[in-house]
């Protein structure tokens, strides 16, 4: 999952510590929403990047999901992290959790879905979610082209179909 949308207004403010602006606020708890109702998507592990926007995201898709806001883990290497970063935070995850949440930012969290997909998802939008799929037990495994894009979905998507 990317980051919901973040608030520019803050003049000078560190990249780290933005938050998150009306429509981010609005869009989290409404795509968390949209897990556990059209997907039925119960994680077992939630990991964020510990930047402001991201952390903020993350709770608010963990209210909706019943998962423990004090379970989630925040890792530095999401933030600003390429996709050998990310992946190797991936390949770090204990195969006793089937299910993962990772919450982090643009480009890296769209690169590593098309890394690991090998499909062209492009730039993913704020509080997009792309779930993948694997045929193996072993988070250690995950590299390029082991995953299988299962769906992508994102808040503008939901406002198509109910048009």
């Amino acid at each position: 999952m990317r980051h919901a949308k973040s608030d520019w207004s803050v003049s000078g403010q560190k990249d780290f510590d933005r938050e998150l602006n009306p429509r981010g606020n609005r869009d989290a708890p409404r795509m968390g929403g949209r897990l556990v109702q059209e997907k039925s998507f119960n994680p077992d592990l939630v990991i964020a990047s510990p930047a402001v926007r991201t952390s903020n995201t993350a709770k608010y898709v963990c209210e909706q999901l019943k998962f423990p806001e004090d379970k989630i883990v925040f890792e530095p290497e999401i933030y600003e992290g390429s996709v050998r970063n990310l992946l190797k935070v991936v390949n770090s995850i204990d195969d006793s959790y089937n299910t993962i949440l990772l919450v982090g930012h643009n480009p890296g969290i769209s690169y590593l879905a098309e890394y690991i997909t090998k499909q062209e998802i492009g730039e993913l939008p704020t509080s997009g979610i792309v779930s993948i799929h694997f045929e193996f037990d072993s988070w250690s495994l995950i590299s390029e082209g082991t995953g299988k894009l299962e769906w992508f979905i994102y808040p503008k998507d939901a406002d198509v179909e109910s048009e």
